[in-house]
C-alpha cells in the first residue's frame, strides 16, 4: 500500500463521522422551556403503547408516546388520588409527609413553598392551569397565578337507567362531547397554547376521566360491543396464598362480589374502556393545539396518571392496593432537544422523579427537601444504567418495592408478598413464605422507607372517619 494512502485510510472513520459542512447541528434543549403538565385521573396501563388491554382505543396516547419517551414500568407514589398527587407535587413521599389517604388534608402538612408550582413561580414562570392536579377537596389557590375555578357540571344519568353496580358507577350518556367538564378544561389549555406569552409558562391540565363515574357519551360505549368485551385475566385460586393483610386490601366480598353476582362485569369493563376513549379524544385536542402553537418547539410535555385501577384482578376493584394493576400507570415525556421520537424506557421508576426532572430540565435549582431522583439520564438514554427500584406506599406502614424483575410487599403488621415478575407477571403466585427467597426479600426490603410518620386524623371534605376510604 502506498505510504500516502495509509494515513488517509486511518483517518477515514473520523472523516465519515464528521458532519458535512453546513449540516444542521443536533437540536439542543431550549433555555427556560415551557412545560405542558398533563395529569390523567385513574388511568391504568390500558393504553395501546403499554398493551394492558387488547381492546383499548388510545390513538392519541400512542401518538404522544411516538413523539418522545414512554416509560413502560412507571409507578405511583400511592394508589390513591390525594396522597399520590400530594407526593408528586411536593416531592415528599407519603411516609414522610403523613399524607396517606384521601381523607387527609395535605395543606397543613406540606408548606406551599415546597410545591412544584411555587418553584416555577419563583423562577418567573407564568404558572396556570385547569382541572384536577391536586385532590380537588384541597386545592391550594396560592400556588397558581391563574386557575380555571368553574368547571361544567356533569349531565345526569337519564331517569330509569341503571347507574352501575353498588359503588362502581357507569352509564352511557345521551349528550355531546362538550357537555362534560374535561372539554372545558382542555379548552382552557388550548387557548393558552394559542396565544403569545411574554415569559415561559407552566401549564397544568388535569383531565378527570377515566375517574368514576364512567359516564361519557354513548358513542364511546358503542366503540366496544358488549358481546366482544374481553375480561381481565384472573385465576380462581388467586387469593389462596395471600396473607391476612392482603386479603383485607383485596376486599373480594365488597365490589367484586356485587359485580360478579350482577352479571355486569363486561359492562363495567366496556364503560372503563369507553371513558378512556373519551379522555383520549380530549388529549388529541391538546396535542393538535400544541402542534399548531407558536410554543411547540420550546415546550416540554410531561403526561402522567396518578395511579392504576383494578377491574377484577385479585377479586379487587378500584385502586387502594399495592399490586401491579393499582400501582402502574402511563408516563410519557417529550423534551425538545433531548428525547428521541418513539423511544421506550423499561427501567422501573416512580413518580417522585417527576419533580426533580422538571427542575433540572428547566434549569431550576432542585430543592433539597424532595425525595425523588431525576429521570433526565433515562430521557437522554433510555437504556442507561439504573439501579433504583420504584417504591409505592398505601396508608401507614404498607409499602411495595418494584424492580424490573420483582415485586416485594410488606404490610404494617409484617405480612409479606413476593412476586417473580418475569415468570409471573400477573402476580398469581406469592413466593414470600418460601425459604429459598429469603435473600431476595432482604435485598428488596433494604429499599423500604425508613421514615414512617404517624398518620394524622382524617377529616376530608366529606368528614370521613379515620381509616375510611373516600371513593
Amino acid at each position: 500500500m502506498p505510504r500516502l494512502l495509509s494515513p488517509l485510510l486511518a483517518l477515514l472513520p473520523l472523516l465519515l463521522a464528521t458532519p458535512a459542512s453546513g449540516a444542521a447541528p443536533a437540536p439542543a434543549l431550549p433555555a427556560r422551556p415551557n412545560v405542558l403538565f398533563i395529569a390523567i385521573d385513574d388511568l391504568r396501563d390500558w393504553v395501546g403503547f403499554l398493551g394492558g388491554h387488547p381492546q383499548a382505543r388510545t390513538p392519541n396516547f400512542d401518538r404522544l408516546a411516538r413523539l418522545g419517551t414512554a416509560f413502560t414500568r412507571a409507578y405511583c407514589a400511592s394508589p390513591s388520588c390525594n396522597p399520590s398527587r400530594a407526593a408528586l407535587m411536593s416531592g415528599l413521599r407519603p411516609s414522610t409527609s403523613g399524607v396517606y389517604d384521601n381523607g387527609i388534608d395535605f395543606r397543613p402538612l406540606i408548606k406551599p413553598e415546597l410545591a412544584l408550582p411555587h418553584l416555577f413561580r419563583q423562577a418567573g414562570y407564568f404558572v396556570h392551569g385547569a382541572g384536577k392536579i391536586y385532590h380537588e377537596s384541597y386545592r391550594r389557590s396560592s400556588e397558581w397565578e391563574h386557575y380555571l375555578e368553574k368547571e361544567r357540571a356533569y349531565p345526569p344519568v337519564p331517569p330509569g337507567r341503571s347507574d352501575g353496580v353498588g359503588g362502581i358507577k357507569f352509564a352511557p350518556l345521551d349528550c355531546r362531547d362538550d357537555e362534560l367538564p374535561d372539554w372545558g378544561i382542555a379548552d382552557y389549555a388550548i387557548a393558552s397554547l394559542a396565544r403569545p406569552h411574554d415569559r415561559p409558562f407552566f401549564l397544568a391540565v388535569g383531565l378527570h376521566k377515566p375517574h368514576m363515574p364512567w359516564n361519557v357519551p354513548r358513542k364511546y360505549f358503542d366503540l366496544f360491543p358488549l358481546d366482544q368485551i374481553q375480561l381481565p385475566p384472573t385465576r380462581a385460586d388467586d387469593l389462596a396464598d395471600l396473607p391476612p393483610a392482603a386479603l383485607r386490601m383485596a376486599g373480594a366480598e365488597r365490589d367484586h362480589r356485587a359485580i360478579r353476582e350482577s352479571g355486569r362485569w363486561r359492562e363495567a369493563v366496556q364503560a372503563y374502556l369507553a371513558t378512556i376513549a373519551y379522555c383520549d379524544m380530549n388529549l388529541g385536542r391538546l396535542l393538535d393545539a400544541l402542534e399548531n402553537s407558536p410554543h411547540r418547539d420550546r415546550t416540554i410535555v410531561c403526561l402522567w396518571s396518578d395511579h392504576g385501577w383494578h377491574l377484577g384482578e385479585k377479586e379487587h376493584w378500584r385502586k387502594f392496593a399495592l399490586w401491579e394493576e393499582a400501582t402502574r400507570a402511563p408516563l410519557i415525556w417529550v423534551v425538545p432537544g433531548l428525547t428521541r421520537p418513539g423511544t421506550r424506557c423499561d427501567r422501573p421508576v416512580d413518580f417522585m422523579g417527576i419533580y426533580p426532572t422538571l427542575a433540572e430540565l428547566c434549569g431550576l435549582p432542585v430543592p433539597a427537601h424532595q425525595e425523588g431522583v431525576s429521570l433526565a439520564p433515562l430521557l437522554r438514554d433510555p437504556a442507561a444504567a439504573w439501579d433504583r427500584p420504584a417504591i409505592t406506599n398505601y396508608r401507614f406502614g404498607n409499602h411495595t418495592v418494584r424492580t424490573a424483575g420483582w415485586r416485594y410487599i410488606r404490610y404494617e403488621n409484617g405480612d409479606e408478598e413476593l412476586y417473580d415478575e418475569t415468570a409471573d407477571p400477573r402476580e398469581w403466585t406469592n413466593l414470600a413464605a418460601r425459604p429459598e427467597f429469603a435473600a431476595r426479600k432482604a435485598e428488596l426490603a433494604a429499599h423500604l422507607p425508613r421514615v414512617n410518620v404517624p398518620s394524622p386524623p382524617e377529616k376530608g371534605a366529606a368528614g370521613n372517619k379515620k381509616g375510611a376510604r373516600q371513593r
